[in-house]
């Protein structure tokens, strides 16, 4: 009767946090209630965990890992920066697909007869290795320690996928077949593939990210995300968890949406963007007509002096100059002055999603002032200056105006349709997609180059004086 009630209990505990999960998600959906639904839904997570507790013969080893792993995991979220939390992402979304990993690892070996429930462990296992091994290239990516493709691996990074699919498959007939009762399979056999399954999962996630730019991470991000919720689900199956296949099912659900709103942001399929890729003969500067106009930081103070309608596009310059709260105080300053201020924010500018919306909700700049392309492109003419930091493919006019470019397509802010363009950046270097950008040689664009910072601090020093 005491074994009954505490799986009655931890039935229902497993509802609860599901409703919190649930309703922690749709708080996210809106900037004012998004830092308590990460509450709420974190809450809902431990409740999960400590009623799983219940039934375990030693707690004391398993609250002891929580532990351990909350601090360590606080000691992460207290001391990155802003700009590092897409590399600390996809390494969350790694140990995600990693504990899956270990935790079908532990329930095969549990088996001590061929059934089916080996292929449900089977496709958890190469989930969570292709999440996690995955999802380190993309880290070191997203850090800029990765550089550069190589076409030779590339290609061999293909036709490694195409052979880790076909094992797959072998190994779900053998494990059907030995199911079903044929003498030439059996448990040594099927023990043998899956121990080289374990390998080719992890080597498959090398062979998955290596080849996509970094121009793409955000999207291969988004994607690993789902991953790991799929795993996690899947771990949910094997172990009869009700709380873990609804927290899998959430992320794997809400990471594919997102994946696929990416995707449409880019105009691109997700065959094209993880099979195929931009091509490498974009535009380059000698093919450009017109002439780079540098501007000082105090003539770029004059024209933006006398603006009175502003529309500001960061990239991920600002991210990396760490230039979000002096933007936020130009801003400021240029509403002061009786100009009309907003931010034209690309779905796809940084290095995961919402990259651009996470530092400037940092710097406490109004949701209301974030507009996405098709927001602000119908009225780009009346924009007296577009300000552009750090951006350089979200705003690149190749994607509308050269049908042979390899973003051609692809929505964009056309913020060359401004009356005047200021674009502040370190050099006339090329964006992820590896294509030269026209907007620097127009004839309405003004090239501010320095670190993004220090620029901006000097027009606010200036509107101060």
């Amino acid at each position: 009767m005491m074994e009954l009630d505490l799986n009655l209990l931890q039935q229902l505990g497993y509802i609860f946090s599901a409703i919190l999960f649930i309703y922690g998600l749709k708080m996210l959906s809106n900037e004012s209630t998004a830092a308590r639904g990460n509450v709420v839904s974190s809450i809902g997570m431990l409740f999960a965990v400590l009623v799983t507790v219940i039934e375990i013969v030693n707690p004391v080893l398993v609250l002891s890992a929580v532990l351990l792993g909350a601090l360590i995991g606080s000691a992460f979220a207290l001391k990155v920066k802003m700009t590092s939390i897409p590399e600390m992402v996809a390494l969350f979304n790694g140990f995600g697909g990693l504990s899956s990993f270990f935790l079908a690892w532990s329930e095969f070996n549990n088996l001590s007869a061929i059934s089916l429930i080996m292929v449900l462990s089977f496709m958890t296992v190469l989930i969570g290795g292709i999440t996690f091994s995955g999802s380190v290239v993309a880290f070191f990516k997203l850090s800029e320690i990765l550089k550069g493709n190589n076409n030779f691996l590339n290609k061999a990074s293909r036709w490694f996928l195409i052979f880790s699919f076909l094992f797959v498959i072998i190994a779900v007939i053998q494990v059907i077949a030995g199911g079903l009762g044929y003498e030439f399979i059996d448990l040594a056999l099927i023990q043998k593939i899956f121990i080289a399954l374990l390998i080719i999962s992890l080597f498959a996630g090398l062979a998955f990210v290596l080849p996509i730019g970094g121009g793409d991470m955000p999207v291969v991000i988004s994607l690993l995300n789902s991953f790991s919720g799929i795993a996690a689900a899947s771990a949910g199956v094997l172990l009869t968890n009700t709380a873990l296949i609804v927290a899998g099912c959430l992320v794997g659900a809400s990471g594919l949406v997102l994946t696929l709103i990416m995707a449409k942001s880019m105009n691109r399929t997700l065959y094209n963007i993880f099979f195929v890729g931009y091509e490498s003969s974009g535009s380059s500067a000698a093919e450009i007509d017109g002439e780079i106009k540098p501007i000082s930081a105090e003539d770029a103070y004059l024209v933006v002096e006398a603006a009175r309608s502003a529309l500001i596009v960061p990239g991920y310059g600002m991210a990396v100059a760490q230039a979000q709260h002096v933007v936020k105080e130009l801003g400021d300053l240029l509403e002061e002055n009786g100009c009309e201020v907003s931010y034209g924010i690309h779905p796809v500018a940084g290095r995961m999603p919402g990259h651009m919306n996470v530092l400037l909700a940092e710097a406490n700049v109004s949701y209301d002032n974030l507009l996405e392309p098709k927001d602000i492109n119908p009225t780009m003419e009346t924009v007296d200056i577009a300000i552009v930091i750090g951006a350089n493919d979200v705003v690149n006019p190749s994607a509308t105006e050269e049908p042979g470019s390899p973003i051609y397509g692809m929505p964009i802010l056309e913020v060359h349709r401004a009356k005047t363009v200021m674009v502040l950046k370190r050099s006339m270097a090329s964006g992820f997609a590896g294509v030269q950008n026209p907007l620097f040689f127009k004839e309405n664009s003004r090239m501010l180059f320095g670190d993004a910072k220090e620029s901006i601090s000097k027009l606010v020093a200036e509107f101060k004086d």
